[in-house]
Parts: structure tokens; C-alpha cells; sequence
């Protein structure tokens, strides 16, 4: 991903700070934000990467420091050499789209489960979790509120769900987000009921779901179970 050539970084020994060139500071002590990106996407150094992920950011005013903090994080996120708990910690903690993207393609599914628990997701980041080969990204997905109604009705349609988020999905309208769209939210009841993985348990309370719709699957799915 190109980054802003423009921006530099202090480079003092092997240690990196925010800080941007100042007049006074010779060209010798900076390295080009590129040149220090792009080491730190490549680096071994587990220390150095650890420290640059729990940095404290520097203040939303100091707009160009804040940029360049933001650009070296995703660096940070998207090395596989970052410790594991670094990453879930940025996973977990993020609100910056480029960094969220770089984790939620990350080889650990604890660190895709926790981009996909992360309500500072955009919704469509959210959304490709929730196909995620791991059950348990994909079960945190679904319960992410920046969730799309499209995104909750495939997955309580689709067999790869199991009880568990099926039964939260059940909830959705009536015990949770109880002034979510009616259709929307009875279709996924709907789609939970006829689902062949659904528990007995959530079959019971549909049953007496205010939505018509879903009490009809309700019947639909227990007469195909010989219930």
C-alpha cells in the first residue's frame, strides 16, 4: 500500500518516535516514512514491533503525527512476526480501517475473531467475517452490531452455523434490538427456524414469535423432524 512520501520519522540508534523533522534536526537522524514502513512490514525484531503496536498515539490535533502513526501501525498489524498478543491487542483496540484490513486477513483465526469482534468495523469488513473459514470468527461477526441484515439472514440461513449464533440470531427484534426493522429482523427469525441446526430449545420459543411468519416455520421445521 503506497504511504505518504513526504512524512518522515526520527530515527535515533535503532529506536523510532512519532515525531516529525523539525529545521533544526539534520536529514542524517530521519528516515523517509516509506523506507520506515516498509522495514517494519519485513522486520524480525518481535521487540521493536511489540513496542510500536502498544505505543500511545499521539494527539488527533497533531494531524500529520497522528497519519503517520496510524500508516506505520497497519506496517505493525500486517507482519506475521508482530507477537501473536500484539496483534489481537490491535485487533481488538483499533478504530483505523487500514489497520483493521491488514488484521482481519491475518493467518491466526484469534486475530480475525478479534477484528470481527471490533464495533469500529466497517460494515463490509464485518460482513467478509462472517464467511470466515473459523466458526468462532464467524460467530463473532454475527453478533457484531455494525452487522448488515443481509450478512445475519445468510448466516441464519447457511448449515455452517451452529446452535450457538443461531440462537442469538433468534433473539435479534424481540429479546435483542427490540426496535430493529420488523421484516428484516422476523426474516432472520424465520430463516433461524427452518434452519437444521437449530436447538429445540430456540425452536420452543419461536414458537410463539410475534411474527406470524415465524411461528408457520416453526411448524414447517417440526413437522420435518416428525415432531
Amino acid at each position: 500500500m503506497p504511504v505518504p512520501g513526504a512524512n518522515r520519522f526520527a530515527a535515533v540508534g535503532s529506536g523510532l518516535h512519532w515525531e516529525g523533522v523539525t529545521d533544526e534536526t539534520t536529514t542524517e537522524n530521519f528516515e523517509p516514512l516509506t523506507a520506515t514502513y516498509e522495514r517494519l512490514r519485513h522486520s524480525t525484531d518481535a521487540t521493536e514491533l511489540s513496542e510500536f503496536a502498544r505505543r500511545p498515539l499521539p494527539d488527533r490535533d497533531d494531524q500529520a503525527a497522528f497519519s503517520r502513526a496510524t500508516a506505520l501501525l497497519e506496517a505493525v498489524g500486517g507482519n506475521p512476526n508482530t507477537p501473536l498478543e500484539d496483534r489481537v491487542f490491535l485487533a481488538e483496540s483499533m478504530p483505523f480501517p487500514n489497520v483493521l484490513v491488514k488484521l482481519a486477513k491475518d493467518p491466526q483465526a484469534s486475530v480475525r475473531k478479534a477484528v470481527a469482534g471490533n464495533t469500529d468495523d466497517k460494515n463490509w469488513l464485518v460482513g467478509r467475517l462472517t464467511k470466515d473459514p473459523d466458526l468462532e470468527v464467524r460467530d463473532a461477526a454475527l453478533r457484531n452490531p455494525k452487522t448488515s441484515w443481509k450478512m445475519r439472514l445468510e448466516g441464519a440461513q447457511s448449515e455452517s452455523s451452529d446452535a450457538r449464533i443461531l440462537d442469538f440470531l433468534a433473539t435479534l427484534g424481540t429479546e435483542l434490538e427490540p426496535d430493529a426493522p420488523k421484516v428484516l429482523s422476523s426474516m432472520v427469525r424465520r430463516a433461524v427456524a427452518l434452519n437444521p441446526n437449530v436447538s429445540l430449545q430456540t425452536l420452543a420459543k419461536l414458537e410463539n414469535d410475534p411474527s406470524p411468519e415465524v411461528r408457520h416455520a416453526v411448524e414447517k421445521r417440526r413437522k420435518e423432524r416428525g415432531k
